[in-house]
């Protein structure tokens, strides 16, 4: 089974340290969505979305990446990474009009200095650590079985 991550890591390079990890570990494609907006994932059959929260949603380059390029009735999971807290509605709304199959979810604290966190040195420092990067690891793992 062919399995592609498509990411956007755009401040600290959280994201980006999680799914490469996995890409070496597991053997999966990656795609920057920052850099690449447009790609056929048709032969994939497993589809990673990944990105850091952002007010409460995913980047805006992966939600128009879902959004423009994302094949119905693929098998999808989500990866992000956060400073406050997980949250997945913004790209499960894109999801559930592509008729996508969630089959996991992981989330991951994230180094975060934006807005009023950069006042105080940003919180979540350290993260993510090697036991989370070694989880999400564990995460696509279980996915693959």
């Amino acid at each position: 089974m062919k399995t592609v991550i498509v990411y956007a890591s755009v401040h600290h390079g959280n994201t980006k340290k999680v799914v490469k990890k996995i890409a070496e570990e597991c053997g999966v494609d990656l795609i920057n969505a920052a850099h690449q907006s447009k790609a056929d994932l048709s032969e994939y059959d497993r589809i990673g979305l990944a990105s850091g929260i952002y007010f409460s949603k995913f980047h805006q380059t992966i939600l128009k990446f879902a959004s423009e390029n994302l094949p119905e009735d693929k098998k999808v999971f989500l990866i992000c990474t956060y400073g406050g807290s997980a949250n997945y509605k913004s790209l499960e709304d894109i999801l559930k009009e592509k008729r996508a199959s969630v089959i996991g979810k992981f989330g991951c604290k994230g180094y975060d200095t934006f807005g009023p966190f950069k006042l105080v040195g940003g919180i979540a420092k350290g993260h993510p650590d090697i036991k989370d990067v070694e989880d999400a690891v564990c995460f696509v793992k279980g996915l693959q079985e």
